[in-house]
């Protein structure tokens, strides 16, 4: 089940992106179990999670059974890997795609720092520069009092 916090601040249609991007770079846990539980002897697991270096030492060595042994191991630690694995994906895709995609107003998205804000003013309570046209402060919470 893939975690929500991924989603949450995009729009449908960045949400379908995100979707078919996921679909297309997650792994599927039994998969990786499989693999590791028939193939592990020649490190097929390592190859299907990206570890190319893991799955050819697991290569030059299969004939020791040394790997298959260490295989037998992984493909119970598989799952776990393989949920890191796709977390890991979702949260590259997801940045990428609000890094990507243009603001409404068509401009391309920056970073907001308060040297970067056109109007700035300090928070009573704890002294963050913030937008004058801001009716709390980010930092603290403090409601922040009308500009005269």
């Amino acid at each position: 089940m893939l975690n929500p916090m991924y989603t949450a601040n995009l729009t449908d249609q960045q949400r379908a992106w995100f979707y078919a991007e996921y679909q297309q770079a997650s792994k599927n846990e039994v998969v990786g179990v499989l693999f590791a539980l028939f193939l592990g002897n020649f490190g097929i697991h390592k190859f299907y999670m990206g570890e190319t270096g893991w799955g050819i030492v697991y290569l030059v060595f299969f004939w020791t059974g040394i790997p298959a042994i260490v295989g037998f191991v992984e493909c119970f630690l598989m799952p776990g890997r393989v949920r890191a694995y796709n977390a890991a994906q979702a949260q590259i895709i997801s940045a990428g795609i609000l890094a990507s995609t243009p603001q409404p107003s068509g401009t391309w998205a920056a970073p907001s720092t308060p040297s970067a804000l056109s109007t700035t003013r300090n928070c009573p309570s704890c002294g963050t520069a913030m937008d004058s046209t801001a009716a709390f402060c980010a930092h603290c919470g403090a409601a922040m009092a009308a500009a005269s």
